[in-house]
């Protein structure tokens, strides 16, 4: 049977953590851009945060992956910056500067506000652009740090390191990133039980370990697809069709892709 139309497959991934900070944590412009933010909240600055300089900047944790990622020939169409915690840079978009980091002229923007969801969101604008014919290679960063620079509402969590992931996906023959996201779905298990059995998919990554509420994951944002760079090249040998699940309890967002 001939392969079927073409569309975006992830080819390459690379994950990294990282110590220290950014200089840009330091940056007296970070405490107005805080400060405007919160103040309609009434929620409280991490004053001992601004004054240290305590986080990192998603630029700087992302660039050296996408230099290692892409070579000099392989122009990039679309690059999507995802995070859940709040980047510390406070001037021009980290999306835009990242976009100086990759070979070509990518269209560059961010996505955020989203929680754990935000990455398959990513994904899923990534695909859908695909098929407008105006992209054959987006790259797709996935971006944590661990400064939270005021005190929210409420618990939430945050990783124990900075970490980053570029998501390399070109077009193939054939291929589909398949997200699916959903609110008000059922039990998020037996969700991705279902799904799992409509694909045949004989690989299932789900977030936390589960969806229970347990200990929070060491890596939120980032962990699970930490876990996809440490197994994607295996499974691309084996051929074995995956499926990554996510649940974002704040939200109660479900998703889910699907690797061809």
């Amino acid at each position: 049977m001939p392969p079927g139309p073409c569309g975006l497959r992830i080819t390459r991934a690379l994950a990294r953590r990282f110590d220290g900070r950014s200089e840009t944590s330091l940056d007296p412009d970070l405490r107005v851009f805080v400060s405007d933010l919160v103040r309609p909240y009434g929620l409280p600055l991490r004053e001992d945060l601004l004054r240290e300089g305590v986080g990192h900047s998603y630029e700087e944790l992302a660039a050296g992956l996408l230099r290692e990622a892409l070579a000099e020939d392989e122009p990039v169409d679309l690059l999507i910056l995802a995070f859940d915690t709040p980047d510390v840079r406070p001037g021009a978009p980290s999306s835009l500067a990242l976009g100086r980091s990759v070979p070509g002229e990518p269209l560059a923007f961010a996505i955020c506000d989203q929680g754990t969801a935000a990455a398959f969101t990513a994904l899923r604008l990534a695909a859908d652009h695909h098929r407008t014919g105006a992209c054959r290679r987006a790259v797709v960063v996935l971006a944590e740090q661990t400064a939270l620079h005021y005190r929210p509402s409420e618990p939430v969590p945050l990783p124990e390191r900075h970490a980053a992931v570029v998501l390399v996906c070109e077009e193939a023959p054939g291929a589909e990133l398949a997200v699916r996201q959903a609110t008000g779905a059922g039990p998020p298990e037996d969700a991705v039980r279902a799904r799992a059995a409509e694909l045949g998919a004989r690989a299932v990554v789900v977030r936390d370990g589960g969806f229970d509420a347990g200990e929070p994951p060491a890596q939120p944002f980032t962990g699970l697809w930490a876990q996809l760079a440490g197994h994607l090249p295996r499974w691309r040998r084996e051929e074995r069709p995956v499926l990554l699940a996510g649940y974002d309890r704040r939200l109660g967002v479900l998703s889910t892709v699907a690797l061809s």
